[in-house]
């Protein structure tokens, strides 16, 4: 079975190679904008490179797909959030290039990563399934470019029924190797990142919308390797629990709750990304107070999928990644300091949510 991976050495990337590249009769080939060296995780790898949003790279992924048996689209860019116009150009019109692609090559199976980010506001103290509405949530650029993407496929299914397309809409997914990237692209240079090394957050924001659902990065792997070993179609949730919220997290953490209103976050958030201070956008803080919990049991029932990592050690996993500086030698998930959002790159002139080092 010939797979073709795009954005393969991101987060889900680098845990759905360690997942696949044992599997018997396997041949995994990956699309990257950046070639990794080919070691540890990355080697036999056939490797590809290819910006997806840029003229021409229809025709050249086409060329890269034909003769695979699935293709998986995980390849998405969440900064520089203050260029709108490079995100949508990767995310939405790279995700048609790939789409395009797929179909102009033959392939049989595509399989997108959508998130949670494509429902509409819901509730946090109950679950909805897959069939609940998906016209994202206002303000957030990351769940209008998902919408649109989903929608794409709507489209793909109507006029092409014989391709079977998956689509795995997973909560957050964390893991110990992602402590760099996700301190660069969520917190910038001025997180403290050291201080986490003692397992303590003194002060936790509490709100009742920051209920949130987390996943770790081998178990959605797993979600994707079932999906593509097995002939099912459609979207499947993945999240473990618990849920994470205020109280875990200040409990875990050995921290103190204050309570936050959704205005002042909203504002504070704004306000340090305007200035350049951090790199998340206010949609960010919209995005985690009004999307809704999931209910995962399609992916139970028809994937015989379980986590085997519950969300809490997930999220210790991840802030002991970002107290230690985790990271991988592949572009996205690299320690290099001079990187935008990091200390080396702000001596530079490199700002939080500058530049495009993704």
């Amino acid at each position: 079975m010939r797979v073709v991976i795009v954005g393969a050495t991101g987060n889900a990337g680098t845990a759905l190679l360690r997942r696949l590249r044992d599997e018997p009769g396997m041949e995994l080939a990956g699309v990257v904008r950046r070639l990794p060296e080919e070691t540890g995780t990355y080697a036999g790898v056939e490797w590809h490179s290819c910006d997806i949003g840029a003229p021409g790279a229809e025709e050249q992924l086409a060329a890269v797909f034909r003769g695979a048996d699935a293709v998986v689209h995980l390849a998405w860019q969440i900064q520089p959030s203050h260029d709108q116009r490079l995100l949508f150009r990767t995310n939405v019109l790279g995700s048609q290039a790939v789409v395009k692609a797929t179909l102009n090559a033959g392939v049989p199976s595509l399989l997108f990563a959508s998130s949670v980010g494509v429902y509409s506001p819901g509730p946090k103290n109950a679950y909805v399934t897959e069939a609940y509405p998906r016209h994202g949530v206002p303000g957030s650029s990351y769940s209008r470019h998902k919408v649109l993407v989903e929608d794409l496929l709507d489209r793909v299914e109507s006029d092409h029924p014989t391709l079977r397309i998956v689509r795995l809409r997973p909560g957050l997914i964390f893991q110990r190797e992602v402590g760099t990237e996700i301190g660069r692209y969520f917190a910038g240079p001025l997180l403290p990142a050291r201080l986490l090394r003692f397992g303590r957050i003194p002060l936790v924001p509490s709100n009742p919308g920051l209920r949130v659902q987390a996943v770790h990065a081998d178990d959605v792997a797993d979600a994707y390797a079932r999906a593509l070993l097995g002939d099912v179609r459609g979207a499947f949730n993945v999240a473990a629990g618990p849920v994470l919220d205020p109280s875990v997290a200040a409990r875990v953490f050995h921290g103190k709750e204050i309570p936050v209103p959704d205005l002042l976050l909203r504002g504070a958030a704004d306000l340090t990304w305007r200035l350049r201070l951090q790199p998340v956008d206010v949609g960010w803080v919209r995005l985690g107070l009004k999307a809704p919990l999931m209910s995962c049991d399609r992916v139970a029932s028809e994937l015989g999928w379980r986590p085997l990592v519950d969300a809490v050690h997930t999220l210790k996993e991840l802030v002991a990644g970002m107290a230690a500086r985790a990271h991988t030698e592949s572009p996205p998930l690299s320690g290099d300091p001079s990187l935008p959002g990091r200390l080396g790159g702000v001596l530079r002139g490199r700002l939080p949510g500058s530049g495009n080092p993704y």
